[in-house]
């Protein structure tokens, strides 16, 4: 059993999630070369404008045309400033299950938007597209992604041990490679109840990302 996200947008007060355009590029790959987000998230570093582009014009667009997910640009609903991603993958259509990842921009960090992205985006999966189950990874020492989770109403499952490969800079300036374990989270439709009144000034990344 397959099937395809459809090409929407998602409103919340103060975001709005909506599929990339190319005149995301050069504001992606900024927010993607980030210190915090090179720590925990898989993607090339640095990060180049040509990254961006095969990522929004070629990438993220696959993933949604074979059914393996979605990608959303977040902006801010005031600015239409572009403040960060939310991605959906590994998407199970029998099982009607899916895992979220997401970043925020730097200079957006602190307003509560990757709890609020999240939350949207749960709320759609599982009222709209009547999903039962959707997934979180966070890398053990990511404690801000791991409030996220918990804003939203995640239910902690376990620890992989040794699963994930985050990033930490070394005194000359370069990026090294480090083991971490992963702690896996999970969002079913009951869980929905009271999170929205929760959410709090949190923002973070999820560890288990294959943007690259």
């Amino acid at each position: 059993m397959s099937g395809t996200f459809p090409n929407v947008s998602i409103s919340t007060e103060r975001l709005v999630l909506r599929p990339f355009e190319e005149s995301d590029i050069e504001a992606f790959a900024e927010m993607m070369n980030d210190e915090l987000v090179a720590t925990w998230t898989s993607v090339p570093q640095p990060y180049t404008t040509a990254d961006a582009r095969d990522w929004i014009m070629r990438q993220a667009p696959a993933e949604r045309a074979d059914g393996r997910g979605t990608v959303f640009a977040v902006d801010e609903f005031l600015t239409q400033r572009l403040v960060g991603t939310v991605h959906l993958s590994n998407t199970d259509w029998r099982v009607r299950s899916t895992e979220i990842a997401y970043v925020i921009a730097p200079w957006a960090r602190g307003e509560g938007y990757a709890s609020e992205a999240a939350l949207a985006t749960a709320q759609w999966l599982f009222h709209d597209q009547k999903f039962e189950r959707l997934e979180l990874r966070t890398a053990a020492d990511n404690t801000a992604s791991q409030q996220v989770a918990q804003k939203i109403g995640c239910i902690s499952e376990g620890v992989l041990r040794g699963a994930w490969i985050a990033r930490s800079r070394t005194p000359d300036g370069t990026w090294t490679d480090v083991r971490t374990d992963v702690i896996v989270w999970s969002l079913l439709p009951e869980d929905l109840a009271g999170a929205g009144g929760q959410l709090a000034d949190t923002d973070g990344f999820s560890a288990y990302s294959d943007w690259n």
